[in-house]
């Protein structure tokens, strides 16, 4: 769990010091997905930043499950960077002498992931996000959205258990942004991850668990998110309909887990209009509950959601070399 606490930053300036973040009080939750929204220049990718232990405050506590990010080592903040947070840039940030493989091998690293194990890792990885055929490529040769999986794959191959987004859509045209969000969506649930997005898209905002919105440096507000419908549904006895687009899954015993919901929930679930003015006007939630911690999730074996069949965090954390990964499954490539 995140909690922020008087967090302010200010940047050297010419007359006198820019203050990007002017007192942010925020506690985000374990599993919880926020968009961040908000006017450009108002303090949306500091606090990222800051979230990512990538920079520290000027003042306040920034603390993930009860450490003080601002006042920890630089070594030990680098563990922690290596090993929990996974990092989605708008840019991609992809190394473009590397191929796509190579470029997911690279989180593996910092953890010392012994070289065929990070091959074997960053394969399943790739293939999770419908690239498989494209690892040798380089980062030229690949479009933006296929970039971008690269990148996901890339912060997902290391099991993280927060995912930071930063405009993960920004360089991407409507249709392939919708299919990022998607797969975003799809990794948040299956991984149990903690997502944290920041977007000036309040398409993208509307699917997210949480909305929160940045004026001034400061969080203004931060609401449930009544829109907001989980990708997957929790395996239960009597299954439970998933979104529109969703394809029916198989649960371990073969036995269909659930079915594709009407596709006339399709307004409900993305929307119109900005983000705050699309909050009070949502209708309230269906039986599918908005957000993880509603749901009935019925008897579980491995505390995977149905379908997902995704890289899970092991109870002794991010896996090494040698270990056996709960298996990435193959993800269709829209863009092939």
């Amino acid at each position: 769990m995140y909690k922020l606490t008087g967090v302010t930053k200010t940047y050297p300036g010419g007359r006198e010091p820019v203050t990007a973040l002017a007192g942010v009080d925020l506690i985000i939750e374990d599993g919880a997905w926020l968009a961040i929204q908000g006017p450009t220049g108002h303090g949306k990718t500091t606090l990222l930043q800051l979230l990512g232990a990538l920079d520290r405050p000027t003042s306040g506590l920034v603390e993930l499950d009860g450490q003080d990010l601002a006042r920890m080592r630089d070594s030990d903040i680098t563990r922690i960077r290596a090993e929990s947070i996974g990092f989605v840039f708008q840019t991609f940030n992809l190394i473009p002498t590397l191929s796509a493989q190579e470029n997911v091998e690279t989180a593996l690293v910092p953890q010392h992931v012994a070289s065929a194990a990070r091959a074997e890792m960053a394969a399943l990885a790739l293939e999770s996000v419908g690239l498989a055929d494209r690892a040798a490529h380089l980062p030229s040769e690949l479009s933006g959205g296929q970039q971008q999986r690269v990148a996901i794959a890339r912060a997902l191959v290391k099991q993280p258990a927060v995912l930071l987004a930063d405009e993960p859509t920004g360089n991407l045209d409507e249709d392939t942004r919708d299919e990022i969000v998607t797969l975003l969506e799809e990794m948040w649930g299956c991984n149990e991850l903690t997502m944290i997005l920041v977007t000036h898209d309040s398409s993208v905002a509307r699917r997210a668990q949480q909305v929160g919105v940045m004026r001034d440096g400061r969080i203004a507000a931060v609401k449930e998110n009544p829109v907001h419908r989980p990708m997957m549904a929790w395996a239960s006895p009597v299954g439970t309909a998933s979104p529109p687009g969703t394809p029916t899954s198989v649960l371990g015993d073969g036995a269909p887990a659930q079915q594709t919901a009407d596709p006339d929930d399709a307004e409900a679930r993305h929307g119109s209009g900005d983000a705050e003015s699309a909050l009070p006007r949502a209708a309230e939630h269906d039986g599918a509950g908005g957000g993880r911690g509603g749901e009935d999730l019925g008897p579980r074996d491995d505390g995977e959601r149905a379908g997902c069949g995704r890289h899970r965090r092991s109870p002794q954390g991010p896996a090494r070399g040698g270990d056996v990964l709960i298996g990435f499954q193959p993800a269709a490539d829209p863009e092939r």
